[in-house]
């Protein structure tokens, strides 16, 4: 028989990496600039409500609430320069669907205590892949992981996929796809080498057979 003990039997259901896997998720590469107008745009479409959108700073935090305010979208950002009272006023008015996004850091999220969430968007991707997990595990058994990588940040989400054992589904919208890095290279090394082409070669080839076959040299006998 198997020995009994008292320690209770650890259930990996809720395990980080578990919850990973059974979750949706789905990622676009945009450029760092296109992240709000393509948040807009994805929130307008498909009509999100009780989304929760992760930024890495607390000024991105409130740079996207004001813009995504200016463009009639019920938002607000909270974070460790807000009072409390202040942050505990929009997760209750979040809660009760007076909002439909609330934007925040990493570290504020785990402090709130959410749960059951029907969306969270990784508007930038942690630089460590723990925060990303614990995102996630904020969602509904339904809910979904949506991320936005900018082409420089391709090392955190390769960390991400890592530890995760998994890669994420990759969509595209038009409009909003980032040139990539061999191509910017590509066209950069063309403009600079139409900008320092030496036009002058043939003519001092010229010149030089000029010297060579003795034109244009005094004469010996010249005084």
């Amino acid at each position: 028989m198997p020995e009994q003990t008292d320690q209770p039997i650890q259930k990996i259901y809720y395990d980080p990496i578990s919850v990973a896997k059974r979750t949706k998720q789905r990622l676009y590469y945009v450029a760092d600039h296109d992240k709000a107008r393509m948040l807009e745009h994805i929130i307008k479409k498909s009509e999100l409500r009780q989304c929760v959108v992760i930024t890495k700073t607390k000024r991105d935090a409130d740079k996207l609430s004001t813009h995504l305010k200016e463009q009639d979208i019920r938002a607000a950002a909270i974070h460790g320069n807000r009072r409390e009272q202040e942050n505990e006023a929009a997760v209750k008015v979040f809660k009760e669907s007076g909002l439909d996004i609330l934007i925040t850091t990493d570290m504020i999220l785990q402090s709130l205590g959410l749960s059951d969430i029907s969306c969270i968007i990784s508007h930038d991707l942690p630089s460590e892949p723990k925060h990303y997990l614990s995102r996630l595990g904020c969602l509904s058994e339904s809910g979904e992981g949506i991320a936005f990588v900018d082409l420089k940040e391709e090392r955190e989400l390769l960390d991400i996929q890592r530890v995760m054992r998994q890669d994420i589904e990759q969509e595209e919208l038009e409009g909003f796809i980032p040139t990539s890095k061999t191509d910017d290279e590509a066209s950069s090394q063309e403009k600079r080498t139409k900008k320092t082409k030496p036009r002058h070669r043939k003519q001092r080839k010229k010149s030089d057979n000029k010297v060579k076959e003795g034109h244009d040299l005094p004469s010996k006998d010249a005084k």
